[in-house]
């Protein structure tokens, strides 16, 4: 389990520091190591923070931020396939620098864009800045097992693994929603893609956000479910999937 934090702030306002408080807030999630980058560009300033629990790669070549040619990203969670993902961009001449998925996950989104996650068997939620087409990319696996809040306010947008990380900017809303906490008292939880907070949702599973720094647009799409899926198996057609590793986080 890793933790991960941010924001896209258009009035370039929030500094390093505030990022290490969203960052901090989640250091319980992953005590190995954490990093925090913050990019400058015309549009806006964007500020990557992550916090790590190694698992697959125990050495700093998984630090992250990571970046690769003019993407960077943060990531939380694992890909299973990701040695079989690797070795079909090894032979179309991707070059490694270290073991880890991330990376793996770095070079695929490079070559393939979000197409890319329909190679990935997993579980996981990252965030891509393209620093060419300004864009910021945000994926949550099929079944949603990696979490990811968010927040669009006044010009400031926020995310992060866990609510604390939103809270932590001094700028975020905690305007309670009050159809969400009329949800809670009736049904005992909040059913997504809404949260306790009145600005801020969760990222429902199987879906894509992408934020455009150019106008500070989101769209938000879904790249898989459950019902097509099933429809497949009912159609004969079969996937094989790779067999998971447990003891990984």
């Amino acid at each position: 389990m890793c933790g991960i934090a941010g924001f896209i702030d258009f009035k370039k306002n929030t500094g390093k520091e505030v990022l290490q408080k969203m960052v901090v807030s989640l250091s319980h999630r992953g005590p190995d190591d954490s990093g925090v980058e913050i990019y400058e560009c015309e549009e806006a300033h964007v500020g990557f923070g992550h916090t790590r629990l190694s698992i697959i790669d125990l050495s700093s070549d998984g630090h992250q931020p990571m970046h690769y040619k003019h993407f960077s990203v943060v990531y939380n969670g694992e890909i299973y396939n990701y040695r079989e993902i690797k070795e079909e961009l090894i032979a179309e001449g991707n070059v490694f620098i270290s073991a880890s998925d991330t990376e793996v996950l770095l070079h695929a989104f490079e070559r393939w864009g979000l197409e890319a996650v329909h190679k990935f068997f997993g579980m996981f939620v990252f965030v891509i800045y393209d620093s060419i087409a300004k864009k910021i990319y945000i994926t949550r696996d099929r079944a949603g097992v990696k979490p990811l809040f968010y927040s669009m306010n006044k010009g400031l947008f926020l995310f992060g693994s866990e609510l604390k990380a939103l809270m932590a900017h001094p700028l975020f809303d905690k305007t309670i929603h009050a159809a969400s906490l009329t949800g809670y008292f009736h049904h005992g939880y909040i059913a997504a893609p809404y949260t306790i907070f009145k600005d801020a949702k969760k990222l429902e599973s199987s879906h894509h956000l992408v934020l455009d720094l150019n106008n500070a647009q989101i769209e938000i799409s879904r790249y898989w479910s459950s019902t097509d899926f099933s429809e497949c198996l009912n159609g004969r057609l079969t996937m094989k999937l790779p067999k998971p590793n447990y003891i990984r986080c």
